[in-house]
């Protein structure tokens, strides 16, 4: 396949440009897919009950057939479905910043950008696979939805798509998020979702977990569950899951097709340092499998830095083996780094980072080196997402707050060492209904977890 975009002849002439935001007609035509270009194959998923590589039948009774084939696909290039790109154009391109006012404010010799996806309908990179999922499920006759989410962005992405396609859609939400973010599910019930705090009595699955955790504050892993369950026992519905999946991960990689242009329209022939958060990977696979395509061609060699949360650290503290995606035993075996289904992390404000396992793409590529993985407190957290707010005008999201600490690091290191790196930060959502944690940081009674 050829380019994604249409050409343009020159970069951005102006010294002080601060955005470049892509004309529609550059959105990307294709989704990309890493694993048609990894030096070694990902492991396969396994049947739960017979240890074998799944089969597409094994997971009709979840998915539709389009996900189902993009899972398994080693194809480089996917198209995106017309009403897809019709959807996408809500938000799509989204911006790109040259980060003046926070060099500024560092003092730093670095040259910062970062791709900022809180444009879209719920403020989050969530929707870019949410709106496939529900199209893919729309044609193949399914007519409702259920999912869990964390800190809600998810939620809120698939309760937007599914009423974009007519679908009904239910929610388990983690009950530390339900309870702590109550706008949240409020705007998932605006989009016309129903919304549960997890684990609930509305399932097996959430009965026996308040049984056995009577004071449990929920965790991804018990929302999946309950969602997995809901799904299998309805013919007429499909389960939808916000990251870790092939398919997913798929999705999202239009932020890293747009941000690999937008960059090179800055006059960047590449970015030394790319930083990301990562809790179940979509948003760190979307914008950086792009980039590890050029590096992987030989045509950059950009440091990718997944940036997880000390609360939750998969990658820098988990196992890489076979697991369940839920404390529940419901979900395929999934060669990933885990920290054990059962694994509840503290209920710090990042709720969309609280996930026990990482992506098997971004596990396989960390296992291989091909990316990197740092852990994060969440104060050095927030104290980033604060000096970046005041500095971009910008609240991001808790969980991109990480990525940005991450850069901030990054950034003074390069200045004491006088140098001068690019470096391009993923700021995957917007923070505006995280200003409870904000209240938390700045009255100095957040937790250091």
């Amino acid at each position: 396949m050829g380019a994604r975009f249409c050409p343009r002849v020159l970069a951005v002439s102006d010294p002080k440009q601060t955005k470049v935001v892509l004309d529609e007609a550059e959105m990307p035509t294709h989704w990309y897919n890493i694993v048609a270009d990894l030096p070694t194959p990902p492991p396969p998923h396994l049947h739960p009950g017979t240890q074998q590589p799944l089969v597409p039948s094994d997971l009709a009774g979840l998915f539709p057939p389009g996900l189902i084939e993009q899972e398994a696909s080693t194809e480089r290039w996917i198209e995106i479905p017309a009403e897809v790109h019709d959807i996408y154009r809500l938000w799509r391109p989204s911006p790109f910043y040259r980060a003046r006012r926070l060099e500024q404010a560092l003092g730093t010799t670095a040259r910062i950008y970062y791709k900022y996806e809180g444009a879209s309908p719920v403020g989050s990179h969530k929707t870019n696979s949410a709106v496939p999922q529900a199209y893919f499920n729309k044609i193949a006759g399914r007519t409702r939805l259920t999912t869990e989410t964390g800190a809600g962005q998810w939620g809120s992405a698939l309760a937007f798509a599914s009423q974009v396609f007519g679908l009904s859609c239910d929610i388990w939400q983690v009950r530390s998020s339900y309870e702590g973010k109550p706008y949240r599910h409020v705007l998932m019930e605006t989009f016309g979702a129903s919304v549960v705090a997890s684990p609930s009595e509305l399932t097996e699955a959430g009965r026996a977990l308040r049984v056995q955790f009577p004071d449990t504050t929920g965790s991804l892993g018990m929302a999946i569950s309950e969602a997995v369950e809901a799904a299998a026992k309805d013919p007429s519905a499909s389960y939808s899951l916000g990251s870790v999946l092939n398919h997913v991960a798929l999705h999202q990689t239009v932020i890293g097709q747009e941000a690999l242009k937008q960059l090179e329209l800055f006059g960047e022939t590449s970015a030394d340092y790319l930083f990301a958060c990562a809790g179940g990977g979509s948003n760190l696979a979307g914008i950086s499998f792009p980039f590890l395509r050029e590096n992987l061609a030989g045509r950059a060699a950009t440091k990718i830095v997944a940036c997880e949360p000390k609360a939750a650290p998969s990658l820098t503290e988990g196992e890489y083996r076979y697991d369940f995606g839920d404390t529940a035993h419901l979900t395929p075996l999934l060669k990933m780094y885990t920290l054990g289904p059962d694994f509840v992390p503290d209920p710090v404000h990042a709720g969309g980072l609280r996930y026990h396992g990482m992506a098997p793409l971004v596990s396989h590529c960390y296992h291989e080196g091909l990316i990197d993985a740092i852990a994060l407190r969440q104060r050095e957290a927030f104290e980033a997402g604060v000096l970046f707010s005041r500095a971009e005008g910008i609240v991001p999201a808790s969980e991109s707050n990480h990525a940005i600490a991450g850069a901030v690091r990054q950034a003074r290191r390069a200045t004491e060492e006088g140098e001068s790196p690019v470096i391009v930060i993923g700021v995957s959502g917007s923070g505006q209904l995280d200003l409870p944690a904000y209240a938390e940081y700045l009255a100095g009674t957040m937790a250091d977890s």
